[in-house]
C-alpha cells in the first residue's frame, strides 16, 4: 500500500498536480505523508534565556537553525496602538526587534507569526508597545476602551487590523495567528466576550479577503477545553470554541500539560490528545507547547506542585510527535529552546506564573541538551 501511495504521489508531482488545503495555502504535508516522511513542521520561538545578551540570542537562533524547520515569532507584549491607527511609522525599537527576527530567521525555515489584541493575562485589551518599551500602560483613549471592554470600538478594530497587515507585509509568514489563547477571555472577562468576537470576526474576514492563501488562525488553550483539567466552566469553553471555530482556518492549540490541575505528577492521560483533537475536524496544529524537566513550586501558588523530570519531558515529546504524525498536524511549536533561569533572576526571581515555564527548555540553563532533544531530533 505504501508503494502505491508513493507512485501516486510522484505521478501527481510529475503532472504538476498539487492539492491545496481548504484554507487556501499550498500544503504539501500530503506528499510527505505519502512518501513515508514527516507531515508537519517543527519549530521553536526565539524566546531569550537571558535579557540583553547577544551570545544568548545567538545560541537560541543557532539551535533553531539546527533543530527545527520553522521559527515561531510570538508577539505577546503589546500593540503600537497610536501608530497602527494613524499609519505613522513604528518606533525604532519595534523595527529593530522585527528586523533582528527577520534577518536571523534561518534560511529555508517556515515562518509562523502570532499576535494578539489581548494582554498576557487574557483578560483585557493588550497594553501599548511604545518608543520607550513594550508592555506599557495604555494612554487615552485606549485606556478607556480597555476599561469598558470595548474590543469592538471602531478605533480598536481599525488599529488592530492595520497592525496585522503590517506584520504580514513585513514578515511574509507561512502561518499567522491573529489571536493567542482567546478562549481564556470568555472565562476571565465574560462581559467582554461579545465585543471581542466582533473584533475577531472583523479582523479574520478582512485578512482572509486580502491574503486568501495565508492560513490565518486564533489559538486556544487545550487544557481549558478539556473537561475537568482546569477550574474553568466546561460549557462556557465549549461555547467559546463554537463562537470562534468558523473564524479560524486551523484548530490551533496551545498545550502546556503542567498547568493542568489534574496531572500535577505530570502523568499525561492516555486519551488527552484523542479527546482534545476530536473537538474539530479542521486542520490542526500545536502553536506552543512545553513540559517541565524539573520540579516546579511557586510560593505565590502554595498548593501548586508539578514534579517534572528530564525523563518525563522526553516521554512527552515522544508522545507529542507521535500524535502529530497520527493526526497529520500542520506544525508543532515547542515553546522554549533553553531554560531561562538567568532571565528569571534578572526579573527578580518572582514566585509567580513567570516561573512556570522556566525549566521547560530542551536545553538546560547551562546549554546542555536534555534527553527530549534527542527524541525531537530523531523526528526532525
Amino acid at each position: 500500500m505504501k508503494k502505491a501511495n508513493i507512485y501516486i504521489a510522484l505521478l501527481l508531482v510529475s503532472l504538476g498536480i498539487m492539492p491545496s488545503c481548504a484554507s487556501g495555502e499550498e500544503d504539501n504535508s500530503w506528499l510527505l505523508a505519502a512518501l513515508g516522511g514527516r507531515p508537519y513542521h517543527m519549530g521553536f520561538t526565539p524566546f531569550p534565556s537571558e535579557a540583553g545578551s547577544l551570545p544568548a540570542m545567538e545560541f537560541i537562533y543557532d539551535a533553531i537553525g539546527g533543530n527545527a524547520d520553522l521559527v515561531a515569532h510570538h508577539f505577546d507584549n503589546g500593540i503600537p496602538w497610536d501608530e497602527s491607527l494613524s499609519g505613522a511609522p513604528y518606533p525604532a525599537n519595534i523595527m529593530f526587534d522585527w528586523d533582528y527576527r527577520r534577518t536571523h530567521t534561518p534560511a529555508g525555515h517556515k515562518v509562523y507569526v502570532a499576535v494578539t489584541p489581548l494582554d498576557s493575562d487574557r483578560d483585557a485589551l493588550a497594553p501599548a508597545w511604545t518608543a520607550v518599551k513594550d508592555n506599557e500602560p495604555l494612554a487615552p483613549p485606549w485606556d478607556g476602551y480597555a476599561a469598558a471592554n470595548e474590543f469592538n470600538h471602531d478605533n480598536v478594530k481599525a488599529a488592530y487590523l492595520n497592525y496585522c497587515r503590517r506584520v504580514v507585509d513585513y514578515f511574509d509568514p507561512d502561518y499567522l495567528a491573529f489571536g493567542i489563547e482567546v478562549n481564556l477571555l470568555r472565562h476571565n472577562t465574560p462581559t467582554g466576550w461579545a465585543a471581542y468576537l466582533e473584533l475577531h470576526r472583523h479582523v479574520y474576514a478582512a485578512l482572509k479577503a486580502e491574503y486568501p492563501r495565508l492560513p490565518i488562525m486564533a489559538t486556544l488553550t487545550g487544557v481549558d477545553l478539556l473537561e475537568g483539567y482546569t477550574a474553568v466552566d466546561h460549557a462556557d469553553q465549549m461555547a467559546a470554541l463554537a463562537d470562534v471555530i468558523d473564524y479560524t482556518d486551523y484548530f490551533a492549540i496551545s498545550l502546556h500539560p503542567h498547568l493542568s490541575a489534574i496531572i500535577p505528577d505530570l502523568a499525561v492521560p492516555d486519551d488527552m490528545f484523542e479527546e482534545l483533537f476530536s473537538m474539530s475536524d479542521k486542520p490542526s496544529c500545536i502553536t506552543e507547547t512545553s513540559f517541565l524537566a524539573e520540579t516546579l513550586t511557586m510560593s505565590d501558588y502554595p498548593t501548586y506542585l508539578a514534579s517534572g523530570t528530564p525523563e518525563k519531558q522526553r516521554d512527552y515529546v515522544d508522545r507529542l510527535l507521535t500524535e502529530a504524525d497520527r493526526l497529520g498536524m500542520r506544525f508543532v511549536v515547542y515553546f522554549l529552546v533553553q531554560d531561562y533561569d538567568a532571565l528569571w533572576v534578572q526579573l527578580g526571581s518572582p514566585e509567580n506564573i513567570l516561573k512556570a515555564w522556566r525549566d521547560t527548555g530542551l536545553y538546560d540553563e547551562d546549554g546542555n541538551p536534555r534527553p527530549a532533544l534527542e527524541s525531537w531530533r530523531d523526528r526532525l
